[in-house]
């Protein structure tokens, strides 16, 4: 074998096919359908297939990479992903690692929407029974928006013409492009933790799918759900639908409709509280005139009008109760006396020395116990007869035959 010809091992080789390749095919945009998609639970790394009609190309997604993306990977949906090629040397492997990731086109937005959707309705995100009510009289409300779109402007001139005396807490983000999704997400999470805020509206101007796309994400949705204070969504135009505008509280068709919703009119407020005004006034008049026939018909009452009467007749009653009482219990305890001394006589004439006192016998063994038949002592033993004027002792000598007759 010519000396020229370079050996290798398996790793050897394989680092050196990792060395060529991740110098030849970096930084690269590679586009295909995604199959055998995993997101590994532990890690949080994904791993996926890309494929065309005629090869497929295994690829990795670091966790750190994949959480800025703005949609949902899922199988069968086409993507633009970025990355360089590398190997995997334990098991030759050439993959893709992918630092980017986009839909190939706006039909493939449609479906991340559509997934992501379906995903957040099956945990119960869109929910009628996790929706806050609006307070009917808030007193500040939290915009995030950016600062300087038309959003934020037409907030600012509804709340002004019909509710100055609402305090407004912008917390500027941007409402589009890499990042937007995360700003706004914690410009809610901001908001709720001041703790100053009664109601909060998230939203922008109109746009395109792309441009309204930091809505649609995931983190938007969770930050809008997990909020303890009341969340209005105004998204873009009447037309326009978001997922922010399926998880908020409330959703309204634009920015200056929200600004209506959490603003009801100063005219409005004032003629509410006139009426309220007037329902007090005669709620109250009713009260002093029901409180007024009450005193004249106390004051009728002749028997108020002698105290000193009623109290002598409640003594009186006292007095034959007490008397009704105590009669009562004389009887009682007449006829208990009675009762118990008729059972102390029928217990002593039951008694066995008024028995032995009548001519009646007792035999007694030597150890003091009754002799209740002939069979229980033997011809010739001893024992006691014992009366009721005294005792004798006996023997027995013979044993009698009981004779029935027919």
């Amino acid at each position: 074998m010519p000396e020229s010809i370079r050996r290798f091992t398996v790793t050897e080789l394989n680092a050196e096919i990792r060395s060529i390749l991740e110098g030849s095919f970096s930084d690269i945009w590679v586009t295909g359908e995604i199959s055998n998609f995993h997101n590994h639970s532990s890690s949080g790394h994904m791993y996926f297939t890309l494929k065309d009609g005629r090869a497929e190309l295994r690829c990795v997604m670091f966790r750190g990479a994949n959480r800025f993306l703005r949609f949902i990977p899922e199988n069968g949906l086409n993507v633009r992903v970025y990355g360089s090629v590398s190997v995997f040397e334990q098991r030759g492997q050439v993959q893709l690692i992918a630092t980017l990731m986009e839909p190939a086109g706006l039909g493939d937005l449609f479906q991340a929407f559509e997934a992501l959707k379906k995903k957040l309705a099956e945990e119960g995100l869109f929910s009628p029974e996790h929706k806050l009510t609006l307070p009917n009289f808030p007193r500040s409300v939290g915009v995030v928006t950016s600062g300087t779109g038309a959003a934020i402007r037409d907030i600012l001139n509804v709340l002004k013409r019909r509710a100055p005396h609402v305090r407004i807490l912008l917390r500027p983000t941007r409402v589009q492009g890499d990042g937007a999704a995360r700003e706004i997400a914690e410009g809610i999470q901001n908001l709720e933790r001041c703790g100053s805020v009664d109601v909060v509206i998230v939203g922008r101007g109109g746009g395109s799918l792309e441009d309204l796309w930091a809505f649609n994400e995931e983190v938007v949705a969770r930050a809008i759900y997990n909020c303890a204070i009341p969340v209005i969504s105004a998204v873009g135009h009447e037309t326009d639908f978001t997922i922010s505008d399926l998880t908020a509280d409330l959703r309204a068709p634009t920015p200056s409709a929200a600004a209506e919703l959490v603003s009801p009119a100063r005219d409005e407020i004032l003629s509410q509280l006139l009426i309220h005004l007037v329902s007090i006034e005669r709620s109250i008049l009713a009260k002093i005139e029901q409180f007024c026939q009450s005193m004249d018909h106390l004051e009728n009452r002749a028997i108020l009008q002698q105290p000193r009467k009623r109290i002598q007749r409640q003594v009186e009653k006292l007095a034959l109760l007490s008397q009704r009482l105590t009669h009562g219990t004389t009887i009682y305890l007449s006829q208990l006396k009675e009762k118990n001394s008729g059972m102390h006589k029928q217990l002593i004439n039951l008694g066995p020395k008024q028995v032995l006192d009548r001519g009646y016998a007792i035999a007694l063994t030597d150890q003091g116990q009754a002799i209740r038949s002939a069979s229980d002592i033997a011809l010739g033993d001893h024992f006691e007869l014992r009366t009721g004027e005294g005792s004798f002792e006996a023997e027995k000598i013979s044993d009698l035959q009981n004779n029935e007759k027919g």
